[in-house]
């Protein structure tokens, strides 16, 4: 065979065929896999760390579906997003325009890689017929009380103009832009994420997933065990509720802190410090997240409260050291026992009263906070007691005393999802200043956003459904976040032949047959954004009466990122690889193998043009090899089946036999790891051995050719998984050359039986025991079926054991083929 390899016209070709022959849809019928990948946001091109995501995804899909499983591995846009809506303004296009666009070339670029998605069930989350069903499961949400609208301090990005939830402002910054956050106080709605907090994180263990993502999901919920104790504010009738896992040193309190966004600041501060703590407080939430931490600042509000165990009156300060998403926003200040609050207590002259001491010796309070466990000094009647038993003993008196409880505080709190922004989906409420706040009537879902931006306003004026009345829309969208956090599921809606939303958000029958997720491929920097709110929806859907189970995703695959001249690929850094440059070049499938090869899953990936350059040409290697195969054995009318790998067959091609069954049942174990680049370096292992079998030796018998011929395809089946055009080209050849009609395309068949192919690889070295007059001395290795001389010269050339022989005759060797030795003196 002398035809070039050419990788164009190759996955042009063939991606057609599995189209149309509808390779990749839905079967209904056996064992099922849902392979899952994470589903882009239509920027306008796919980049190098989609395709890892998608090789990862589709690598897998092809495996199980090769293996039997009917696999359901869909794809869709997360189409609703700021970007678009600011191209739109700074391009003068539609938001809609720009996403359909962008959509129709990724799609171009997701075909041209020759993934095997299943694209009948595409879904694109921006049509009103996607996101009705939100706006109901939002309504639902309304009726049990888990959306609400409440004023609040809340993140907002100036760039962007738009509020973040907590989870999307990153390291002070909005996640999307970068720019620093600061606080405004806001109308909004939010899901009611903290009612799950408990189960989300009782769930995890049930999970798997890595456990770096499962504590950074701890971690975020945060659950904290201590008490929660009333500090009555003195002239105010009022009190401070205060979260602390030490209740052990309240009796060392000498002030209390509010955060700046705490809801009581303004109703206790005195009219003459009025001024100075607005100041303050509009200073410090305009400060990130970061620079609150870096400084210890703070004002007195003019008010005191009671501590209720030393009937003292205490200060109530503000300061950026507190946090709102903390406790309840407050704290119990214990300068002697908290680094933080000795920090405050030294800058501002407050008391400092120790009420814990180590064990034994002596700490210098004058200099630091004692924050280790250790006996009570200064507490009344739990003085002496140990610091560990007195958390006890004082919250129970704080019970009986009606001045406090055992508490559990999460870090969690509630999901704000308003954005003032326009693309996104309309929040289905009205506002009636007969009817009150109220939803829109489910028959008329969806809200569909006004057809231009600007006008927004005018489309926001309605007549009430329920009373007639002028009324208005809520103008804020939803975060775009509640759209991927359901989106696994609208890929069931409709039946086997494609998605439908026209009466249902997905298909129960198809929901119980596929779900949940059993292998979901994307990134970690999801962890306590998607991740965490796709289980929280799942989990209101089961509430909901819509599905029966409780986490979406069994198992998570999470892969490095795609990183060039030791930095993330971007832009900004002009180390963008574009991946159509590289299918150009070199072809789909060496894309794909370089980016499975070059690193381990979980590993962040290094780019490079000579390792892409060096898989193009283990592929050109491939080619060539199974090229010249079939030259070598097409006159023997050949026939392919595994059988034949185990017919009696030359020594040449024995020793060939051998090569191939340790590479491939290496590589087939690999897989099921999620070894690929190990994987795919044992094909190279036998491709290597196999230009050199080709080159030095001729095909004679028909025995032989059949073996070779039946090697060369279970090789491709297995190849397929990661080049899944060249693969079916040359079985195409392969099977011309043989007159062999084959059924369908090899992505279409099952793999090979690769665990049988172990019979190849029994040691040729086996290790006899030894016994000396019926005692066991030890073993000796020898080759397999050794005959009784060369065994016998085995064990008198072993130290160990020929000295319990030394010069007595041997009598009689009874000896068991491989197996055991019996010598008698």
């Amino acid at each position: 065979m002398d035809i070039e390899y050419n990788p164009a016209e190759i996955e042009q070709r063939w991606q057609k065929i599995w189209n149309q022959r509808n390779s990749y849809g839905l079967k209904g019928k056996g064992e099922k896999k849902y392979v899952l990948v994470m589903f882009p946001y239509p920027s306008g091109r796919i980049h190098m760390g989609h395709v890892r995501n998608y090789s990862i995804g589709d690598a897998l899909a092809r495996f199980y579906r090769m293996k039997g499983y009917d696999v359901l591995h869909p794809i869709g846009w997360d189409a609703f997003g700021l970007p678009a809506e600011n191209a739109a303004i700074e391009h003068g296009v539609h938001p809609a325009k720009w996403t359909q666009e962008n959509i129709s070339y990724m799609k171009s670029q997701l075909k041209r890689l020759g993934i095997s998605y299943d694209w009948n069930r595409e879904v694109d989350t921006s049509s009103p017929s996607y996101y009705r069903w939100e706006q109901l499961f939002f309504i639902q949400m309304y009726q049990k009380g888990l959306a609400y609208r409440k004023i609040g301090f809340v993140n907002f990005c100036e760039r962007c103009q738009t509020v973040l939830a907590n989870e999307q402002v990153v390291g002070g910054g909005c996640w999307r832009c970068g720019t620093p956050i600061t606080k405004k106080k806001m109308w909004g709605w939010y899901l009611k994420i903290t009612q799950y907090a408990e189960e989300l994180l009782e769930d995890l263990e049930k999970l798997e997933w890595p456990e770096r993502v499962k504590k950074m999901q701890r971690d975020w919920i945060g659950k904290s065990y201590g008490a929660k104790i009333n500090f009555p504010i003195l002239e105010s009738g009022t009190y401070l509720e205060i979260f602390t896992t030490r209740p052990d040193t309240v009796f060392g309190v000498t002030f209390m802190v509010l955060a700046p966004e705490h809801e009581l600041v303004s109703d206790i501060t005195k009219p003459e410090r009025k001024k100075e703590v607005e100041n303050f407080c509009e200073k410090v939430m305009r400060m990130t997240k970061e620079e609150r931490g870096s400084e210890t600042l703070g004002v007195f509000t003019g008010s005191y409260a009671l501590n209720p165990f030393t009937n003292q009156k205490v200060p109530i300060w503000v300061s950026n050291y507190v946090l709102p998403d903390y406790g309840t926003g407050a704290i119990m200040a214990v300068p002697a026992h908290d680094s933080r609050d000795f920090e405050f207590a030294k800058k501002y002259g407050i008391p400092v009263k120790p009420v814990i001491v180590p064990y034994d010796g002596e700490h210098d309070f004058s200099k630091s906070a004692f924050e280790e466990k250790g006996k009570l000094v200064n507490s009344g009647e739990f003085s002496g007691m140990d610091s560990e038993e007195a958390k006890r003993k004082i919250t129970e008196f704080a019970k009986h005393k009606g001045i406090g409880d055992f508490a559990v505080s999460y870090r969690l709190r509630d999901w704000g999802i308003s954005r003032q922004r326009y693309w996104g989906a309309p929040i289905p409420i009205i506002y009636c200043d007969k009817c009150g706040i109220v939803p829109e009537k489910t028959e008329n879902l969806p809200v569909v956003l006004p057809p231009e931006m600007s006008d927004m306003q005018r489309w926001s004026h309605i007549n009430c459904p329920y009373c007639g009345n002028p009324a208005r829309r809520e103008t804020d969208t939803m975060d775009t976040f509640v759209e991927s956090s359901w989106y696994f599921l609208g890929y069931l809606s409709g039946d086997l032949s494609g998605v439908d939303f026209s009466k249902a958000p997905f298909n129960n029958e198809l929901v119980r047959r596929y779900m949940p997720v059993d292998l979901y491929i994307g990134g970690i920097e999801h962890a306590v954004l998607h991740l965490l709110y796709s289980r929280f929806f799942t989990k209101v859907l089961r509430d909901l009466g819509y599905i029966d189970f409780s986490e979406p995703f069994v198992r998570l695959i999470t892969q490095g990122m795609v990183i060039k001249d030791g930095a993330k690929m971007s832009k900004s850094k002009g180390n963008v690889v574009d991946p159509d440059d590289v299918i150009r070049q070199y072809g789909a499938d060496t894309a794909r193998c370089f980016i499975l090869f070059a690193a381990p899953v979980e590993k962040d990936l290094d780019w490079s043009d000579r390792g892409v350059n060096g898989i193009y040409r283990f592929l050109r290697k491939v080619w060539r090899s199974f090229g010249t195969a079939i030259n070598l054995i097409k006159s023997h009318q050949f026939e392919i089946s595994q059988e034949n790998l185990f017919s009696d067959v030359s020594e040449k091609v024995a020793s060939l036999r051998k090569v191939y069954s340790k590479s491939i049942v290496s590589a087939y174990k690999d897989i099921e790891e999620l070894g690929f680049n190990t994987a795919i370096a044992r094909m190279m292992e036998f491709i290597n051995y196999f230009e050199d079998f080709l080159q030095n030796n001729k095909v004679e018998t028909k025995a032989d050719a059949d073996c070779i011929a039946s090697m060369t395809v279970g090789f491709l089946k297995l190849f397929s998984i990661f080049a899944p055009h060249i693969s079916e080209e040359l079985y195409r050849m392969i099977c011309d050359s043989s007159g062999y009609k084959a059924e369908a395309p090899i992505s279409e068949q099952i793999l090979d039986d690769y665990e049988r192919l172990e019979v190849f690889l029994q040691e040729d070295i086996v290790k006899i025991p030894v016994q000396i007059n019926g005692k066991l001395r030890g073993e000796v290795e020898v080759k397999k079926d050794a005959d009784e001389d060369e065994l016998k010269k085995a064990i008198m050339n072993s130290e160990r054991i020929s000295k319990y022989i030394g010069q007595k005759p041997i009598k009689k060797m009874i000896y068991v083929k491989n197996r055991i030795v019996n010598i008698i003196l």
